[in-house]
Parts: C-alpha cells; sequence; structure tokens
C-alpha cells in the first residue's frame, strides 16, 4: 500500500485537527479544502475571513469544513487566556506587551493553538522561513520529555521502497549525544511509517576501517544509541554501500543484524544528509517527503518554500499520523 493511503487510514475518523498559519497563501488553501473534503482532519487557517475566501474564490476551493481564524478578531477571552498562557510558558522572558505581540505573528497564533490543545499539530513554512516555523515551536512546544533537541528527516519512498534519512534538516554538525538522538528519534519516525527500524549510523568508514575523529564520533554515538534504545537494531560505524547492499554487509560487518538491510540512515552532519537525501531524490527517483521534525512535543511540520499544493496536503497526513503516535 502506498504510504499516503496507508496513513490515510490511520487518521480517517481520528478527528485531528491541523492548523495553517500561512491561510492566504493559495498551496495552503486548497490543501485545507482537499483534506476537508476527503475526511482526514479539520483544517485551521489563520488569516482575516474574506482575504482567505477570496483566494478559496480564485481556485474556486470548496471552504465547507475549513475553520478560519484570524488573531485580530479572535475573541477577547480567548484571546487573554491564550496571552496569560504565552506568559507563562515564557517564564519572565517576554513581557505581557512583548507576547502580545508575538501573536501577532500567525506563527505563534497557531503554535499556541496547539500548545492549548486546540489544535492537534501545525503546518507551516510554504511563506514562512524554517527558523520562523521551528523558533515558536522551540519556545512553546518544547521538546519531549527526554529530549534534548529535535532533528529533521526525510521520507523516502519509490513503489515499495521506504526508507528514513536524517538529520537532513536542523543539525548542522551533531556531536555524539546528539547524533544518538537523532537515530532513536528516527527509528521511533519509522514506526509511524509503518517501517520497522533498523538504523544505520553512516560514516565513510566500516567498523574501524579507517581512523580519525569523525569516524570516532560515529562510533560513540552508535553505542549512545545502542544504550538507550536496546530493543531497536542500531550499527555503525558503516559506509552506505555496508548499510544498504546485502552481499557488501556480509562482506564488511559479518553478524550485524543491520548492515545489507538498513532502511533508518543516520548521517554523520547536515552537510551529508541533506547531499544524500537529494541525490537519491534526483538521481534514484525517490519522493522526498519533509522535513518531518522529530523530538518536538507535539507535531509541527516544517514546508519547503517550493512545496506544491499536493506537498501540503501530505505533509498534513503526516503531521496528523503523528498526532497519534
Amino acid at each position: 500500500m502506498d504510504l499516503f493511503e496507508s496513513l490515510a487510514q490511520k487518521i480517517t475518523g481520528q478527528h485531528q485537527t491541523i492548523v495553517f498559519p500561512e491561510g492566504t497563501e493559495p498551496r495552503i488553501v486548497g490543501a485545507a479544502a482537499r483534506l476537508a473534503k476527503d475526511g482526514l482532519v479539520t483544517p485551521i487557517v489563520i488569516g482575516a475571513t474574506d482575504k482567505v475566501q477570496a483566494v478559496a474564490k480564485d481556485l474556486g476551493a470548496d471552504l465547507t469544513g475549513v475553520q478560519i481564524l484570524a488573531p485580530a478578531t479572535y475573541p477577547e477571552t480567548d484571546k487573554k487566556a491564550m496571552l496569560d498562557a504565552l506568559v507563562d510558558r515564557r517564564k519572565g522572558k517576554n513581557t505581557p506587551d512583548q507576547a502580545a505581540e508575538m501573536l501577532k505573528d500567525e506563527n505563534y497564533f497557531g503554535t499556541m493553538l496547539v500548545y492549548m490543545g486546540k489544535a492537534d499539530g501545525m503546518v507551516s513554512g510554504a511563506v514562512y522561513a524554517t527558523g520562523d516555523t521551528v523558533r515558536p515551536a522551540l519556545q512553546i512546544i518544547k521538546t519531549k520529555p527526554g529530549s534534548h533537541r529535535i532533528s529533521g528527516a526525510f521520507i523516502m519512498q519509490k513503489g515499495e521502497e521506504r526508507y528514513v534519512f536524517a538529520d537532513c534538516a536542523i543539525n548542522i554538525d551533531p556531536d555524539a549525544d546528539t547524533l544518538a538522538e537523532i537515530a532513536t528519534q528516527s527509528a521511533h519516525t519509522a514506526k509511524v511509517f509503518d517501517i520497522e527500524p533498523k538504523v544505520a549510523m553512516l560514516s565513510f568508514s566500516t567498523k574501524g576501517s579507517a581512523k580519525g575523529d569523525m569516524v570516532t564520533k560515529v562510533q560513540e554515538a552508535t553505542a549512545k544509541a545502542q544504550a538507550a534504545a536496546p530493543d531497536v537494531a542500531i550499527d555503525g560505524e558503516l559506509q552506505f554501500d555496508a548499510a544498504f547492499v546485502e552481499k557488501v554487509g556480509l562482506q564488511k560487518a559479518p553478524g550485524s543484524a543491520v548492515a545489507g538491510h538498513a532502511n533508518v540512515f543516520v548521517f554523520p552532519e547536515l552537510q551529508a544528509g541533506n547531499i544524500g537525501y537529494k541525490i537519491a531524490q534526483r538521481f534514484g527517483g525517490f519522493e522526498a517527503v519533509g522535513p518531518i521534525l522529530q523530538g518536538l512535543n507535539k507535531p509541527v511540520s516544517d514546508l519547503s518554500r517550493g512545496c506544491s499544493e499536493d506537498d501540503v496536503y501530505k505533509v498534513a497526513i503526516i503531521t496528523a499520523a503523528q498526532g497519534l503516535a
């Protein structure tokens, strides 16, 4: 079954509510209308009602089942409760006046809807930069208990093949502790998408075939990840061919439960991850779905600014599925 068919089955009837801060962007409005029509999620789009409706009219989109909210016209009682909750959450880092200004920003407003339980997740980034989406999420939703950071994964899909690549979006030069956490977060993400994780900690070395600080970092990260998640198959350090090709894995890492069978690939730093997923996408013909933000208390997804309406639709389905995990 296609990934999105599978996820659609999971979320249908679960009444997940997803907020879209960029409610006057045509790609967002079109995707929200489709999601509501298909009965997959209840969309909340943020924007002035007349402007959202004008966009929908231009698209020929039916907004039945789509809720429209605007920070400027939000009921005063609800606005006061949101302001108080934000000031409390920021623990003295922002005054009430500053918090009031923050809530005029659609991303902060949408993030607070998620934090206060009025939405199950948020999808943004068609117009806003990554930092504008991630910053409010880190300040307000924060990381899961036991997590110290977030990371960004891509689901790589082609036909029946399905893999997780991480981190391809957030951590530029992760240390061993960060790499270990990326590994365990990615294993959790794999399970959300019906992938039984076999996690490869990637390097230019396999089992000590090369030396250097970069290799040592991956070796240390592997040991930390294995200790943190003893029930998950995690191994490293592995070169990509040893992780992916069974014959090479048997030769280079005999006895490994991961080598030759990996489906979750943890890259040693962001450059490698970003280059790797784009090579698979452009040369290999894989569909790259993401980035999926991992490690947050509640799901927030960051779109590419070059995304299509269909990308928005699919990321919203993923976000809703994360909310059920």
